[in-house]
């Protein structure tokens, strides 16, 4: 076998079972057990993907030395919002793609709440091509789904280029929303791929939103998107994943009510997959409202400590399938 590239002397970190015979230092987790061993070693690559691990005698079209660093595999970030078409004076895909890329994010899948909303073939199509040769790593599109166009999407959904469907439940940036269940169900029933969920109930958004116009403080938005907005919105969701038998990827989720109900559910079936985003596990309110004021806001929310705990548990207990980073770009005057 011939390699395209070897990277040598490289630092990284291996499960103790799968260690080549190299210098190799324990690591231990906080219970004691060495689960992680780092190992200076060499790393072989082809096509894109690490094939080998621990020797450079392969021959190989280029070598590396890594010596003093330590490699990681590229990070797949599944949930990213660049803003082209139609907000590129935020970020667009060359700019977006080339920090993701100096960032260590190799592969992105993006979000179709772009203007116009990515919903048909030709605004596919579209983004493709402004994709091409522009983009800096390698990315998939999703197509968001919509009243209008819920007849196409078992055809859509094929295209190449295509990650899945995106649907969002409750009202955030952008056009697209679907917070009728009979129009839900409807995209449940149209195709296969896994539906992509921005999950919280549009009606109940709607009941409260007096709550933030009349406060005016930003301290009140996880009070405006309380947990019973985000749980009713995704015990649906997996209800009409029960009944359709549609695979459904749940984003950012953000209470203990809704970690308590998906472990629960995905000890029954393999339809759900679960996400948490870093600013959830890593911020808490109100002190981050107190702290950053509207640079914190975002939905759904950043919510109290109990929650911030209850998401490292479902991390920590393989509750949570991915960790993205719901990149997406606005400008200080928004």
């Amino acid at each position: 076998m011939s390699l395209d590239l070897i990277i040598k002397n490289a630092t990284v970190l291996l499960n103790e079972n799968d260690s080549p015979s190299a210098k190799a230092k324990s690591k231990k987790n906080s219970d004691g057990k060495p689960n992680l061993i780092e190992v200076t070693t060499h790393v072989g690559i082809k096509g894109g993907k690490i094939v080998q691990i621990g020797s450079e005698n392969t021959p190989s079209a280029q070598m590396i030395d890594g010596k003093g660093l330590h490699l990681l595999p590229g990070i797949i970030d599944s949930q990213v919002h660049f803003r082209e078409p139609g907000m590129m004076q935020k970020e667009d895909l060359q700019s977006g793609t080339l920090a993701a890329a100096l960032g260590g994010v190799t592969s992105v899948f993006e979000m179709p709440n772009t203007n116009p909303a990515t919903t048909t073939a030709e605004l596919f199509a579209d983004k493709l091509r402004r994709a091409h040769g522009r983009a800096w790593v390698n990315y998939g599109f999703y197509i968001g789904g919509s009243a209008e166009n819920v007849d196409q999407l078992a055809e859509l959904e094929k295209a190449p280029g295509c990650s899945g469907i995106k649907v969002f439940m409750g009202s955030s940036t952008g056009s697209l929303l679907i917070d009728d269940e009979a129009i839900l169900e409807a995209v449940f029933r149209k195709g296969s791929r896994r539906v992509i969920l921005h999950s919280e109930d549009e009606k109940r958004l709607r009941e409260r939103k007096h709550l933030a116009l009349e406060s005016k403080d930003v301290r009140t938005h996880p009070v405006w998107r309380d947990e019973l907005t985000a749980l009713t919105s995704t015990q649906l969701a997996v209800r009409l994943s029960l009944e359709t038998k549609r695979p459904i990827h749940v984003l950012h989720i953000t209470t203990q009510e809704e970690m308590d109900f998906l472990r629960a559910q995905k000890r029954k079936t393999d339809l759900i997959s679960v996400e948490v985003l870093p600013q959830h596990l890593t911020l808490a309110a109100p002190e981050c409202y107190e702290r950053l004021g509207t640079l914190a806001q975002q939905n759904p929310p950043i919510r109290e400590q109990r929650h911030q705990d209850a998401l490292w548990k479902a991390v920590l207990d393989g509750t949570v399938d991915v960790l993205g980073s719901d990149h997406a770009p606005h400008t200080l005057e928004e």
